[in-house]
């Protein structure tokens, strides 16, 4: 019973895992239920005893994609603790694009990019994952602020909004225009913008100097 149950989870997640991958690759209209199954090498049966329907299935692969948010697995690191972690997860999204060849945007703004005022099940999903995300990057800025590294009128989360809108935005310009030089450019751009909300380390008196980690962000980012 036992072995059964696990070889049941086995073929669930790799239909989710399927799944995500089409939907990134062409979106959720353009991939169905049939496609999945194929692509999935599993049968209608099988797909139907998970899934209820194509809704089910586009909100258990955001799910997943949550889960791997909080784990800390996804593809973009959201677990920052230093203006190089910031830039670095700017940098993991060109990465990404580039890994396939600018034809592919974020994984969850593709599926963002779909929805309709009918999709309230899909949009609270994507609500959820992306108020993680923007949660996430806003406690970097949070500690930063409290270690006097950024200033007072600074707004943690409008400045975690900033760099996720920032970033999907960037995204899909490397996407339409099969170029990484949007992305890059937008990367610049943004960690230049950041930069003006950092308190300029003073001259040290004795007293070891702030390092890299803790000073102003680069505004040109590192591969």
């Amino acid at each position: 019973m036992k072995a059964r149950s696990a070889k049941g989870e086995q073929t669930r997640l790799r239909i989710i895992r399927t799944a995500a991958d089409l939907f990134h690759k062409q979106g959720v209209g353009a991939t169905s239920p049939d496609d999945v199954i194929e692509a999935s090498e599993t049968g209608k049966g099988q797909f139907y005893h998970y899934f209820k329907s194509k809704e089910g299935l586009v909100h258990a692969v955001l799910q997943a994609h949550l889960a791997t948010i909080e784990a800390g697995t996804a593809h973009f690191d959201y677990d920052v603790n230093s203006w190089k972690d910031l830039e670095r997860w700017f940098v993991s999204h060109l990465a990404l694009q580039q890994r396939y060849h600018m034809t592919r945007g974020c994984p969850f703004g593709t599926i963002a990019n779909e929805v309709t005022e009918d999709d309230e099940l899909v949009r609270q999903d994507l609500s959820l994952i992306f108020e993680v995300m923007k949660h996430k990057l806003a406690r970097f800025f949070v500690r930063e602020k409290a270690a006097g590294r950024l200033v007072e009128a600074a707004s943690e989360e409008r400045l975690a909004d900033f760099c996720l809108a920032t970033i999907q935005g960037g995204m899909l310009l490397g996407k339409v225009r099969r170029r990484s030089q949007p992305v890059e450019a937008v990367v610049r751009e943004a960690l230049e913008h950041l930069s003006h909300y950092t308190v300029p380390r003073q001259p040290s008196t004795g007293s070891p100097a702030l390092g890299d980690e803790a000073g102003r962000p680069s505004p040109r980012p590192r591969r």
